[in-house]
């Protein structure tokens, strides 16, 4: 069967270029998940090495699922965010093993796969009025460029909570030449990848990436960038002292501990990675696909029960493995913006991911300055869906406002969401709205149930 037959390119208006490209932008923007989830669940006391292996496994497997059964460009991973409630709150705050977070990860998963096959999640995502689906992306735009802006370290930590980044304090301390060199390197990055954007570049975000990370080993060739490891300034050069190797998935494979699962800590510990994967998922799925007008007339997303599932599925997949819960990427929106439309994007990322188990050094290489500006790009790209809401009903206008500026501002796509849902219901049964628009039942539960979560959580 050949790739036009299995994809359906033509029908989703791309061609097999289109799809390899996407899938390679996509990757390069999340391959940083491969560096940081061992880093992060490491501190748990996982073993590094397995939680890579786990890393890279999980994805592919979630990835090549979201094809198979969706046919989306749609790419999984194990989510940050989670990976910090694992380690920092679960195990370091609360003080259950890794052990036993695996196994709340595990049967959330189950649990996951249970809602997608009867429909609950899918059910939500076709409750959320168009007005909200719209915000969403725009918030995720707002969300994943202040990411972008994090990770280059343009915009860091500060008296009034976040502030630029000083290059007047970093010569003095003398860290331009490391940190500081950096942050110039991922500003010329958001230019450049803004000019080949205008010039209509094919390829242009992952050009973009490219440009920069070569830009930084020239840095460190000629002594501008010069490596730090204590800093977090490590070698933009791919090196294969090592030789290639991978290591060993023993240490976390199959180590799952169900002693506490009638506990009620066990209990809450699930919900809170329920309440986080379901809807950031939700999320992801709404606001990329919404950019990509994948959505049809009603605002729902066809196949949608696919790609609920390949992130459940993939969830306990993951767990088994020995990872924290894999989740639907929003930088798959660098994917989309790059003109990916099917599944053949999510079979080159799964595949890269696959690859990246024997050519690790490469791919741990690319610095976050380098994908910094991708994300930056993206964002604009995301935020364009703000003209479709309709700001002349402050009712739809109000509720989309507030969940798009509580994604970057909590720093949780999922906060975005609740916070956007019960101002709609709130607002619209205040001001007597709920006559003149057909409100779902589901979506006066969802506010309840937001309200009981920020009470309980």
């Amino acid at each position: 069967m050949s790739l036009e037959k299995m994809f359906h390119l033509s029908e989703n208006g791309t061609d097999v270029r289109k799809e390899v490209l996407a899938g390679i932008t996509t990757f390069m923007t999340m391959a940083y998940i491969l560096a940081v989830n061992p880093n992060v669940l490491g501190v748990s006391g996982m073993d590094t090495g397995a939680v890579f292996v786990a890393t890279a496994l999980a994805s592919m497997i979630a990835t090549l699922m979201m094809a198979a059964f969706a046919n989306y460009p749609f790419v999984l991973a194990p989510g940050m965010g989670l990976n910090a409630y694992f380690a920092y709150t679960v195990v370091l705050q609360m003080g259950y093993t890794w052990q036993m977070a695996l196994a709340a990860v595990f049967v959330e998963g189950l649990i996951f796969i249970v809602l997608s096959l009867t429909n609950v999640r899918e059910a939500i995502f076709n409750a959320i009025p168009m007005n909200l689906k719209y915000a969403v992306s725009v918030g995720i735009g707002l969300f994943i460029a202040f990411i972008g802006l994090q990770n280059a370290k343009i915009v860091v930590g500060s008296a009034t909570l976040v502030g630029l980044y000083s290059f007047r304090n970093s010569v003095t301390s003398g860290m331009f030449w490391g940190e500081g060199i950096t942050v110039v390197l991922a500003l010329a990055g958001i230019l450049i990848t803004a000019v080949l954007v205008v010039k209509n570049v094919r390829g242009n975000i992952l050009l973009g990436i490219l440009i920069t990370w070569v830009l930084g080993i020239l840095c460190q060739l000629c002594g501008l960038y010069q490596v730090n490891p204590e800093a977090g300034l490590f070698s933009l050069i791919p090196d294969f002292s090592a030789g290639i190797h991978v290591p060993s998935l023993a240490p976390t494979f199959m180590k799952m501990d169900f002693k506490g699962i009638m506990s009620l800590d066990f209990v809450v510990i699930m919900f809170a990675f329920l309440f986080v994967d379901l809807f950031d998922t939700l999320g992801t799925l709404i606001g990329v696909a919404s950019k990509a007008d994948m959505l049809d007339g009603e605002g729902k997303l066809p196949h949608i029960r696919g790609a609920l599932l390949s992130d459940a599925v993939g969830t306990s997949i993951g767990a088994i493995l020995g990872t924290s819960t894999t989740t639907t990427f929003v930088e798959s929106a660098s994917g989309v913006a790059e003109g990916g439309r099917t599944g053949l994007t999510a079979v080159v990322s799964a595949v890269l991911f696959g690859l990246s188990l024997f050519l690790s050094p490469i791919f741990l290489a690319i610095p976050s300055f380098a994908t910094a500006p991708a994300l930056i790009v993206v964002g604009f790209m995301m935020l364009t869906s703000i003209v479709k809401i309709d700001f002349n009903d402050f009712t739809e206008a109000i509720p989309a406002y507030i969940a798009i500026i509580a994604m970057p501002f909590m720093y949780s796509i999922s906060e975005g969401i609740a916070m956007g849902v019960i101002s709609y219901v709130v607002i619209n049964v205040a001001t007597g709205k709920v006559k003149d628009k057909k409100i779902s039942a589901l979506m006066y539960v969802l506010a309840v149930l937001f309200v009981v979560k920020y009470i309980i959580l």
